[in-house]
């Protein structure tokens, strides 16, 4: 079976977009061939009449993909809001059967998938159904990106706590530092705290740094863990 997981966050703009691309671009480096997939992207900018899905095209160029976008990006909508919702002011519906069939593909033809959900593990994804159910329909474990903030321990264990009842695996968190949190005395614990509380690796940090696409690419044995696990 090949390795594919499923990129969650304790909320929206936490981070999933950079530890995705961060993840694409090690594994990429270790010769690995990589797909990847943003299902639904909402809050797309316009050109002309086409919608542009920022944070897929991220996805696209970090794992080198020859995927088509419509591959990568099966449903884009212009409203920043959740998925479901912005299928609904589209006049449009999200079919996850549709969403599957499209993973089973590209994983056919890579070594590894990586599949950013929107949004936190229960954010609205179709009619009925949440994030966690995607992850669930596509037998992905997760990786949970937590922002190293004030807060980030009940976010993340209540992440944990609802993937768990819900049967999915989580195999690490990855926290990410969205701003410079030198003056923030929790971001000196939280990691620490974080897995004594769940039970679950903190694969590793990422940085601070005013530009995002610098972070740094993986070690060597940090790829090897993240496989292992």
């Amino acid at each position: 079976m090949k390795p594919a997981f499923f990129i969650t966050g304790t909320d929206t703009n936490v981070g999933k977009t950079e530890a995705a691309c961060m993840l694409a671009r090690s594994f990429r480096e270790a010769g690995l061939k990589v797909g990847v997939m943003k299902p639904v992207e909402t809050g797309c900018r316009l050109l002309g009449e086409k919608m542009i899905p920022k944070d897929a095209l991220r996805l696209k160029e970090a794992s080198g993909t020859l995927a088509d976008l419509d591959l990568v990006n099966p449903y884009r909508f212009t409203a920043p809001v959740a998925p479901d919702l912005a299928a609904r002011l589209f006049g449009a519906s999200i079919d996850l059967e549709r969403v599957k069939d499209i993973f089973i593909g590209l994983q056919a033809a890579h070594d590894l998938m990586l599949v950013e959900g929107a949004g936190g593990l229960l954010a609205p994804a179709a009619e009925g159904k949440s994030m966690a159910d995607l992850a669930l329909l596509l037998g992905a474990p997760l990786l949970i990106v937590s922002a190293n903030r004030l807060g980030t321990i009940n976010h993340t264990l209540l992440t944990v706590s609802c993937a768990r009842q819900m049967g999915l695996a989580v195999k690490g968190i990855i926290l990410n530092n969205p701003v410079d949190s030198s003056n923030d005395l929790s971001a000196e614990h939280n990691r620490s705290d974080i897995e004594r509380l769940s039970g679950v690796p903190v694969l590793f940090e990422i940085p601070w740094s005013p530009a995002m696409a610098s972070a740094p690419i993986l070690k060597k044995e940090e790829i090897e863990k993240l496989l292992a696990i």
